[in-house]
């Protein structure tokens, strides 16, 4: 059924144009210099083996968050899925990623990059050797409880930057 009103006029009505701002600023860039930023701790809840990270960037726009991550020998990330897709740098060690090619996953050794894709399972993802890489999150990782699959947290960027600016309070109280 044809009311006579072009497609643009059908989109002036539900959206008064002009009451739509001119302009837009930009986003403002960041750069961060890596050495300027402490290592903290990262949670204990989420991780084994004292991971330690910085956060690099938050983008409420896009609802990503960037880190890097110091793994030593033997750490692990527990399990989780991605709720969106996730890149990853490895920039040096090796990394066993979806339980690593024995169990049907990948093992990385640096330098590598890898894309884990929506809604990616991670029973568990282990550093055999230390190792260090950076990972852009593009949306919430939900951290699951390995055995049962109940959520324990969802980290958003919101829970990125909390976490982040509470271990930097807890390092300038502990210095």
């Amino acid at each position: 059924m044809n009311s006579g009103n072009s497609p643009k006029q059908t989109i002036r009505r539900k959206i008064d144009m002009s009451k739509m701002p001119n302009h837009y600023d930009p986003v403002e860039g960041r750069a961060v210099e890596l050495d300027d930023l402490p290592w903290v701790p990262f949670p204990e809840a989420f991780s084994d083996g004292g991971i330690r990270w910085k956060l690099l960037n938050v983008a409420p726009e896009l609802g990503s968050w960037a880190a890097i991550f110091d793994c030593p020998a033997g750490s692990s990330f527990a399990s989780h899925h991605h709720i969106g897709p996730g890149e990853y740098f490895l920039t040096k060690g090796r990394m066993e990623v979806r339980g690593g090619e024995n169990d049907g996953g990948e093992t990385v050794t640096a330098p590598a990059y890898g894309y884990e894709p929506c809604q990616a399972y991670h029973g568990r993802t282990f550093f055999p050797v230390a190792s260090e890489f950076y990972m852009t999150f593009l949306g919430p990782l939900n951290m699951v409880d390995g055995e049962n699959g109940q959520t324990l947290a969802l980290v958003t960027w919101q829970a990125a930057q909390a976490v982040w600016e509470a271990s930097l309070e807890q390092a300038s109280t502990n210095a």
